[in-house]
């Protein structure tokens, strides 16, 4: 007598089942429910997909399973092995949370909500139920957390602390986007993240007032080192005050920007000085006016101190053979080496 496979007693949060009995036979009925797709399952591959309705079996509805099991004698007459797996099609809440850093190495917490459905129930089966063994909702479950946490902490390391912390409605969007297409590749459609809360530690939430301002995260750390220097020099025994004023400034200040030159035909950024563009090797233009000695930046005709350094400018005059511009005291030419007179 033909039997009746259906999902009995599914739960308000139960995403997926596993009908118990593996032999089936030729005429069973099986009954899907509204919002329910049933998979038959197979040497570890999703074959044929039921939706809502009853459903008589036998090889006409049955394709793609009847074209592997035509190679067993007598296959239509006898029962056959599969596994039937029932999948919700309704809208499921999941939740993450981990930790993770940002692109400054800056630590965040962070945890929230995600809600999702399954869109393509034989991939959905094929790469996570069935792939991953996940039967049963509690498994499942599991498995998305840890999906989305792995792909979330890769893509928040993209970003600056700046970008998400206190920001949970713009951190969800953003998230949303860069997890959707890794949730479709499993047969899953991601339909909204919520941020709950994002945190970092202490010495980070003190280090977002320099970063607002525009410091980099590199002179951030530098200035809470000269500060945890500083009060490891006041709290040594006999450590004289003048110690610290001698330690301290050359940590705290930050080395003077570079003479740069700009490439006329590709942009690139090189050193005040150089001929050729190290990027592309076009000659260089540098700007008309007067040369420091000292730090080599050009400053406009008439300066009568450098504006990079403060040093006092000399009027240049020209090499007699390369006409390059030296200052008057040169005794040789830097450009080509000529004595001059």
């Amino acid at each position: 007598m033909p039997k009746i496979i259906e999902w009995v007693g599914v739960g308000e949060y139960d995403i997926v089942w596993r009908y118990p009995v593996e032999e089936i036979n030729w005429g069973d009925n099986l009954i899907v429910h509204e919002y329910e797709a049933a998979i038959f399952f197979r040497d570890g591959k999703a074959y044929d997909v039921f939706r809502a309705g009853r459903h008589v079996l036998t090889t006409a509805n049955l394709p793609l399973l009847t074209s592997i099991l035509s190679g067993i004698a007598g296959f239509d007459k006898t029962p056959f092995k599969a596994t039937i797996i029932f999948v919700s099609l309704k809208q499921f809440q999941g939740r993450f949370g981990s930790q993770g850093q940002t692109k400054e190495l800056a630590p965040l917490k962070f945890y929230g909500s995600f809600w999702f459905r399954v869109e393509e129930p034989s991939l959905f089966v094929n790469e996570v139920v069935g792939g991953q063994g996940a039967y049963t909702t509690d498994k499942l479950q599991e498995f998305l957390r840890g999906y989305f946490n792995e792909r979330l902490i890769d893509s928040l390391s993209q970003y600056s602390l700046l970008d998400v912390y206190g920001k949970l409605d713009e951190t969800s969007f953003l998230a949303k986007n860069l997890l959707y297409d890794a949730f479709r590749r499993i047969g899953l459609e991601l339909i909204d993240v919520k941020f709950e809360g994002i945190d970092t530690t202490p010495d980070w939430r003190d280090r977002i007032f320099f970063l607002k301002t525009g410091v980099s995260a590199e002179e951030v750390l530098r200035m809470q080192t000269v500060q945890k220097a500083a009060e490891s020099l006041s709290k040594s025994e006999g450590a004289a005050i003048g110690a610290g004023i001698a330690i301290i400034p050359p940590i705290f200040q930050a080395p003077a920007p570079q003479p740069q030159v700009t490439c006329p035909k590709c942009g690139r950024q090189n050193p005040q000085g150089s001929r050729f563009c190290s990027n592309c090797g076009a000659p260089l233009i540098e700007t008309s006016g007067i040369r420091c000695s000292k730090c080599g930046f050009i400053n406009i005709p008439g300066a009568k101190f450098c504006s990079n350094c403060g040093n006092p400018l000399e009027s240049l005059i020209k090499c007699p053979n390369c006409n390059q511009d030296i200052p008057p005291s040169s005794k040789f030419c830097p450009n080509c080496g000529i004595k001059i007179g």
